[in-house]
């Protein structure tokens, strides 16, 4: 009988899965073996500053070693890291640590399988012909852009064919895991959907009017180069759990999720698939709901655990209100959702207030522990409740779209749903207006509209409006700029204090 085995290779170390071969054999097949898992988001804080995580890949890992001591068929699908900050110590990887880590760090964190690599030579080959078109006088401008996983900051805004067709033609560079290509790759589910998507990226234009790539090559010269990269990588935790790894990190200034077939795959070979995504709620766990599930057809969660330190939490007295606001939103929209404070050596004896905080503040039970000391035995008897709540919950259905709706109308939305800043609130700063309109124009010159795009917010990890730290009533959200992602879908809206383009801290 065909099962998961028949679509799996090693590859190194780990494992590769053939997750399209695979889902398309249950589709066709549907009769053949298979679960419906639940999946559980696992989310965070946001944190103090940009180059600091809450810990939400060591609690997921831990989460999963204690579930499966539960008898519970659990497994985690987590995001891979950039080098551009796990190198030289600006920030942790995507392998947890101490007790709740992978079994190879090493590899995960420093490239995988080449997944990485393989987008970026893809999307700068599609340069590459932009650049080429250019000298045919086929393009005029190039739009898409050049990646690296370490860019320089020289490297955000560059000109290339200087004196060439009378005109310089600027150009920028972005990191590998934001670029339009590894989108593309995240929400797809076929080698087929990725190549007309990546037909749809617009290349660059020519007297004004959009080109898209389709009109310059052939696609499949493309998709060959992300033959192994499209395939979720297994491994494992150190006590022997299934993890599957697939997708870019960089929740603030892209989608920052796991591949949506990674997710679908885990959940036809679990009971219950535990999904990372990247910085806090307002970031990775917006952009899983309101893009992934709302957009894609990605599952909506039907539990949450909301990472947090205990100085993160409360040590900031002006930025205490994050928290509560995250695990209250969560709850609003019918996600069963859990704190869960990631303790540091030394604060154990913090344990009691903590609770106590947590109970005046309408909580659930909070799950507390060092996980990076006790890995998931220090979760094994605070999981009743969860474990409870979980079995509660049906498979959630669809929720609604935002396409169709203006574009604007879609971003106060998430403003005031998942950053707690009303409509009236959200300011435009001068030039986007026209940003806009221009991004409108491109679109309609390809015979779409804009607002049937997804919108993505494009921000700061460590703010989620203009100033975090001011009264409540006087917090605003600037809209800054646009920027129209026709392969992917996607719209990106520049807003707050925007970083697009991380570099390491030399330790």
């Amino acid at each position: 009988m065909t099962n998961i085995d028949d679509f799996t290779s090693q590859y190194g170390i780990v494992k590769k899965i053939d997750a399209f071969g695979y889902l398309d054999y249950l589709k066709n097949n549907p009769d053949a073996p298979r679960k419906h898992g639940k999946v559980v988001l696992v989310t965070a804080d946001t944190p103090l500053k940009a180059s600091r995580g809450e810990g939400k890949t060591t609690t997921t890992i831990a989460l999963i070693d204690a579930l499966r001591h539960h008898g519970i068929d659990a497994t985690a699908v987590l995001r891979q890291p950039s080098m551009g900050i796990t190198a030289a110590g600006s920030k942790g990887g995507a392998s947890g640590g101490g007790k709740a880590s992978l079994t190879h760090p090493e590899i995960i964190d420093w490239g995988l399988c080449g997944e990485m690599g393989a987008i970026e030579a893809a999307q700068n080959l599609l340069v590459s012909f932009a650049e080429k078109a250019v000298d045919e006088g086929k393009l005029d401008t190039v739009l898409v852009p050049r990646v690296s996983e370490v860019p320089s900051r020289s490297l955000r805004s560059i000109a290339v064919d200087y004196g060439k067709n009378k005109n310089n033609v600027a150009e920028k560079m972005v990191l590998t895991p934001t670029c339009e290509l590894m989108q593309i790759v995240v929400f797809s589910r076929s080698m087929d959907e990725i190549a007309e998507r990546v037909g749809k990226m617009i290349a660059g234009t020519i007297d004004g009017e959009p080109v898209t790539f389709a009109e310059l090559t052939d696609m499949w010269r493309i998709t060959n180069i992300l033959t192994d990269a499209v395939k979720p990588a297994l491994t494992e935790t150190v006590n022997g759990s299934p993890v599957y790894v697939h997708g870019g990190p960089f929740a603030n200034v892209s989608v920052g999720i796991p591949t949506l077939v990674s997710v679908e795959m885990a959940c036809a070979l679990h009971d219950v698939v535990i999904v990372e995504a990247g910085y806090g709620a307002d970031a990775g766990a917006q952009k899983w709901l309101d893009i992934a599930s709302r957009e894609y057809g990605a599952q909506w969660p039907s539990a949450a655990l909301v990472v947090t330190r205990a100085t993160t939490w409360r040590d900031d007295p002006d930025r205490q209100w994050r928290y509560p606001f995250h695990v209250n939103r969560l709850e609003k929209l019918g996600i069963p959702t859990f704190p869960l404070v990631n303790l540091w050596e030394g604060e154990d004896d913090q344990i009691p207030a903590l609770q106590e905080t947590a109970a005046e503040l309408g909580f659930r039970k909070p799950i507390i522990g060092n996980l990076f000391r006790d890995g998931g035995d220090g979760l094994l008897d605070q999981l009743d409740g969860f474990i409870t709540a979980l079995d509660a919950v049906d498979t959630p259905s669809q929720p609604a779209s935002h396409k169709g709706e203006d574009v604007v109308d879609t971003v106060r939305w998430i403003a005031e749903n998942a950053y707690g800043v009303p409509a009236e609130r959200v300011v435009f700063k001068p030039g986007f207006e026209e940003s806009l309109a221009d991004a409108r124009e491109l679109v309609a010159n390809l015979g779409r509209d804009l607002n049937d795009f997804a919108v993505c917010a494009v921000k700061s990890p460590a703010t989620m409006t203009d100033d975090d730290t001011a009264a409540a009533e006087d917090r605003t959200v600037t809209l800054k700029k646009v920027e129209v992602r026709a392969g992917s879908g996607i719209v990106q809206v520049n807003l707050t204090k925007s970083l697009t383009t991380p570099m390491p801290k030399i330790v």
